[in-house]
Formats: structure tokens, sequence, C-alpha cells
């Protein structure tokens, strides 16, 4: 169905044009846009002249137009007066609303289209069936973004990311779920992911301004074929995944970009354990008190070089070097050698995982 907005919008723009009001009513005789006084006096002509044989009718005063889809009665406009330049301006009236019927059922189509495809629900001699019905190109690069909101329902965000991206005919936004947004965009010659990092990042800035919304954002690969946008779409809620496990710092998550987090995202729970309790003889790593994860965690991030980390801890050289032999004397690895920093970055990681599954499975 039309929104009210829509309909209300069109019937304003056609009174500016010719100064006749009208109104747009259910089959039921409830006015959906107006801009007319006192319609409702007309429910029971709107009824008598929605059962009649009748397309177009003048009564009282007003000329009344049928609308229908698929010979489905869906509309009725009154307009007010019986010359022809009246009638001429109903029918126009009822020519522009059809037209809106056609325009939304032909969205409505491509967005059920669309949906199926990212859930693969469809045979592949579907996929190319009614793409070619709907006029939806098949071999164009494309890519499939995940919105993610923080309130269900959320239609500010969801018209936002709609207004962004409307001229561009060949994208397309839906939704399959309460919370997330989904954008399959098309990417032009010549664009890689250094383009959509910078797109994902607009839908960031523009949400956040626009329908002050803090959003996170990940996207696939690029796909070259229709058939193949729904693995983009798995592609970008692993990387949605992924990134809220090991990177919740970061709004923009590509899944080209997740590194090791994807390979330990796809290990199987119990590997994880055995792992964790081969290293660290069932101590999981976490438990450390705070002063000896900041250490570790800063000692990361300046890539295993004492003096800087010492520096931006504000502790002298010697004391990060014995919380480090400590640490050593604990867990057996020395952080110092480029093997055991990798294993307890890795089982740093691993634990996170864990801890994410666990929290989504109860």
């Amino acid at each position: 169905m039309i929104s009210n907005q829509i309909l209300q919008d069109t019937i304003d723009g056609i009174k500016a044009i010719t100064r006749i009001d009208l109104c747009v009513m259910d089959t039921e005789g409830k006015p959906l846009a107006s801009t007319l006084d006192a319609v409702e006096e007309y429910k029971e002509a709107v009824l008598v002249f929605a059962e009649s044989l009748a397309e177009s009718q003048a009564l009282q005063g007003y000329q009344f137009f049928k609308v229908f889809d698929e010979n489905q009665l869906e509309y009725i406009i009154l307009v007010k007066g019986e010359t022809d330049d009246v009638y001429m301006v109903g029918k126009m009236a009822a020519f522009q609303v059809q037209n809106l019927l056609i325009a939304y059922k032909e969205r409505f189509d491509k967005d059920n289209f669309i949906k199926n495809l990212l859930l693969d629900n469809l045979l592949l001699v579907d996929i190319y069936n009614r793409a070619k019905k709907l006029h939806i190109e098949t071999e164009v690069r494309r890519c499939v973004f995940i919105v993610e909101t923080k309130n269900d329902r959320d239609n500010n965000a969801f018209e936002t990311v709609r207004n962004i991206f409307s001229a561009k005919t060949r994208d397309f936004i839906t939704a399959v779920d309460e919370k997330n947004i989904i954008l399959v965009k098309e990417v032009k010659n010549g664009e890689g992911y250094d383009e959509l990092t910078k797109t994902a990042q607009v839908i960031v800035d523009m949400l956040n301004t626009e329908a002050m919304t803090k959003v996170h954002v990940a996207f696939g690969t690029i796909v070259n074929e229709i058939k193949e946008v729904s693995r983009s779409y798995k592609e970008a809620k692993m990387a949605m995944d992924v990134g809220k496990i090991f990177y919740p710092d970061k709004n923009v998550i590509a899944y080209s970009r997740l590194g090791i987090g994807r390979l330990i995202y796809q290990l199987p729970l119990p590997l994880c354990k055995m792992f964790i309790k081969e290293i660290f003889d069932g101590r999981s790593p976490d438990e450390f008190d705070e002063e000896t994860l900041q250490t570790i965690n800063k000692f990361f991030e300046n890539n295993l070089n004492v003096s800087e980390t010492s520096r931006q801890l504000y502790i002298h050289r010697n004391t990060l070097v014995y919380r480090l032999d400590k640490l050593q004397k604990s867990t057996g690895l020395d952080l110092r050698v480029f093997e055991d920093a990798i294993t307890f970055k890795i089982a740093l990681m691993v634990v996170k995982y864990m801890k994410y599954m666990e929290s989504i499975e109860y």
C-alpha cells in the first residue's frame, strides 16, 4: 500500500497546479489524504459507488473515480466540481495514483526478491528469471553492507540510509531482521575496498548526525554476479560478529581485513578450550590482574618495544622487565620472544571468542 504521506503529497501537488480540491479514500470510505473539509459525509456515497460497475461518476457536486490494482479496487478519488476540467483533473489524479501503485508494487517485489536472495531462499534458475522480470542487472559488481543499530526497528536510521542511496537505482536497501539495515550496493569498475570503507564511514557519520544514532557497519567482499550476493551478505554478518568480539572500538569492519580474528571465529569451542588448557594449564589469561593485562596490551600495541612501552606506562624500564619476568614465571611464556608473544596474543583472542560464544548461548 502507498503511504498516506505520499498520497497527500500527490494531491497537494495536483491542487497547487489546478486549484481544485481532491480526496483519496479507501474502499470503506475512510479518507487517506485530502484537501477537502468534511469528506466523511460522503462515506455512504463512496460505498455505493464502490459497489457499482461504473469507473467514474458525478454526484452531489463531486466526481468519483476508481483506482484499481490488477482488477482489485484499491482507492476512490473525490474531486470537487462537475465540469469537464474537473473530470480531467480527476482522471489525472487517478492515473497518478495508479502509477504510484505500480511503482510501490515493483519496489515491494524487488525488496522481496533481494531478501530471498540474501537468505539463499531461491534456486539458481529462479534468481535469473526473477531478476530479468524485475529488470535487475545480473552481472554487476556488488557488495553487501550491514548497518547494525542500537534500537529495534529504527525507522529514522532506515530512512536516512535510503535517502543516501535512493538516487542510485541499482542499489537496494532492505532489512531481514529487527536491528540490521542491509545495503546491496553497486560497485563501479575501478572502485575497491578503500572506496567501500569510505562509503561505510559516510553511513556512520550521517546516521550519527542526522538520525542521532550510533551504528556499526560491516561489509563483505565484492562479487561479480547476482547469485553471489548471498555470499557477500554472509561475509558481512561474520565481519559484524568478529568485529564485536575482537575490535569493539571500530565502527567500520571489512571482511577482507579481519585478519586472524576470522580464523579464530571459525574454531570449534572444544578445540579452543583444549588450546587454553594446553598453554595455560587450565588458567585463563584474562584472570590476570588489571595491571598485568594493561602491561601486556600496551606491550603488544608497541610491537614488543620495551622502551616505548615503559614510557607510555610511565614506569621505569626495569619495572616493565620485572613484570615481564614475573609473567614468564607464571605462564612459561616470554613476551619478549616473538613466538611466545604470538601464542599469548592468540590466547587472549581465543578467550574473547569463548566468552562471546558463551554469552550468546545463554
